[in-house]
């Protein structure tokens, strides 16, 4: 995965980030392919303020993912519905 300093990073607009919290951080990058990916391993590690807010950055990883053209397995911890 290309790794992101902090010049990059903070290039990249908010609507490339599955999840940023109420005071404005950044989490989860999905910019592209490998950060994609790597939004989806990382999914259940992220902490977030409210399950809505876990349910709209799932939903936002999903959609990068099938743009990438990412197969996400029905049992995969981002393909499932957060309850």
């Amino acid at each position: 995965m290309p790794e992101l300093d902090a010049a990059d990073r903070d290039r990249l607009r908010k609507d490339q980030f599955a999840y940023v919290d109420r005071d404005g951080g950044e989490h989860l990058p999905i910019n592209d392919e490998s950060h994609v990916r790597n939004a989806m391993a990382r999914f259940n590690q992220t902490e977030f303020e409210s399950k809505a807010a876990k349910e709209r950055a799932r939903k936002k990883i999903l959609a990068a993912a099938k743009r990438h053209g990412i197969e996400v397995s029905d049992d995969a911890d981002v393909a499932q519905a957060v309850s």
